[in-house]
């Protein structure tokens, strides 16, 4: 393939799901960028549109088959590549939709230039192999904060969970080859990486090598000056990690620790290697390394089975623990699943009702954590300037917003919190630029 027979060509990227996708999203931009290719906003006109899926929930899966369907409106005459999660899993269902060009599984989408020019109406690509594929935010992303992929797949048999399914079991990438991803982000001027993976703390399980070996390498690469750990999973997280984490002086004060359930009964059921003790221990021992640390979890509810009794557990959990970054879904029927074979299947409607009902509470505990914030002063990597605004994200990832004439772009500056502000399920914070 010719770069100069592709120059005028142009790329458009859509992408759902977790960080682990965005990264991969990134590299896979970047290929294009370094082939001749112009990346434009999904949605503009584009020679080939890029979908790189989830399949996490039935919402995930809806929303990738309205994507492929914008696709076709936006850019009729273009190549539409679907790939990843959703791909992987569900090929025949994809097939059966038009104007889909390229399906490619969670690993092959990475070889989307070997198949790219193929004159077949139509092509899928399964993974078969369980090889470990890099990937890294790029420039081509424009984004600040770059997600360096350390991991992919699980080991784990989570009783509601699809991603083994969709991406094989765990593999990792080795601490040297991370070492060198993460100068090359340095060079390419980010300042914050974020590790992200499937299931990042099996790192060591996995490769055999240490991932605070790896923390401590990363964090001496002058450059960058802030470290985040994408979703951790609980019993994952040692004291070690924690201490090394601190001693860098580069990690952020925001820990992401997927919780799902605040009931035991159901947390059994699930096949989660922790009870909802061990969860709040492990909250306190971060906070006596971190205490101005903030906590993000993710949660189901209508788990079959679930009584209101057993919600409501959940609830005074969230409630009584210091979390305030929530991300709650409904449960959803994942094909193959041992969930979706269980009875006692619970409504739709009381699904919807529990999951407005815990966003309502994240979203108070969130006011109230930045209204705690306000008279102190915070530092801030600014991302992007919006409506007058440049805007970025505290230690304690909560978005914060100035006014000033400065070119703030990827500048790292402490900001004295003024205020803050909630509309339409956001919390900012405003301040102003420290002299």
């Amino acid at each position: 393939m010719e770069i100069s027979s592709l120059s005028s060509k142009k790329v458009a990227f859509h992408t759902l799901g977790c960080r682990l996708n965005f990264s991969e999203s990134g590299s896979i931009a970047q290929g294009f960028v370094e082939r001749g290719y112009e990346v434009v906003e999904f949605g503009d006109q584009a020679d080939v549109v890029f979908l790189n899926t989830c399949t996490v929930t039935d919402g995930a899966d809806s929303a990738c088959r309205n994507l492929i369907r914008k696709a076709q409106v936006s850019s009729p005459e273009a190549k539409i590549v679907v790939a990843g999660c959703y791909a992987q899993m569900e090929s025949e269902k994809i097939k059966a939709m038009q104007g889909v060009d390229l399906i490619l599984g969670t690993s092959e989408k990475y070889k989307v230039f070997d198949y790219l020019d193929s004159e077949s109406a139509q092509e899928i690509h399964i993974d078969k192999s369980s090889e470990f594929w890099g990937a890294a935010t790029t420039l081509a992303d424009s984004r600040t904060r770059a997600f360096l992929k350390i991991q992919d797949g699980c080991n784990y048999v989570c009783s509601f969970c699809i991603i083994p399914f969709a991406r094989g079991r765990s593999r990792t990438i080795s601490v040297a080859d991370a070492v060198a991803e993460a100068k090359g982000l340095a060079a390419q001027g980010f300042k914050e990486i974020v590790f992200t993976g499937v299931n990042i703390g099996e790192y060591e399980a996995s490769s055999g090598e240490r991932l605070t070996n790896l923390v401590k390498r990363i964090a001496d690469i002058p450059e960058i000056k802030r470290l985040r750990l994408g979703s951790v999973e609980p019993n994952t997280v040692t004291r070690e990690l924690l201490e090394t984490l601190k001693a860098t002086g580069k990690y952020q004060d925001h820990f992401h620790i997927p919780l799902q359930s605040g009931c035991d009964a159901i947390l059994t059921s699930m096949r989660r290697k922790y009870t909802s003790a061990q969860y709040q221990d492990l909250l306190a021992q971060v906070r006596a390394i971190f205490p101005a640390a903030a906590f993000g979890a993710d949660v189901i509810v209508g788990y079959p089975g679930e009584t209101e009794e057993q919600f409501l557990q959940t609830f005074n959990f969230l409630r009584t623990q210091p979390i305030t970054h929530f991300h709650v879904f409904p449960f959803s029927k994942r094909k193959g699943t041992t969930a979706a074979k269980l009875e006692s299947q619970i409504q739709s409607s009381v699904k919807k009702d529990r999951v407005r009902t815990l966003v309502m509470l994240g979203d108070a505990k969130l006011a109230d954590f930045a209204a705690n914030s306000v008279g102190g002063t915070t530092e801030v990597l600014f991302e992007n300037e919006v409506d007058g605004f440049w805007e970025g994200y505290s230690s304690t990832f909560l978005r914060v917003k100035v006014r000033s004439d400065e070119l703030l772009k990827n500048e790292i500056r402490r900001v004295r919190i003024e205020g803050h502000s909630q509309a339409a399920r956001s919390t900012w914070l405003t301040g102003t630029v420290a002299l």
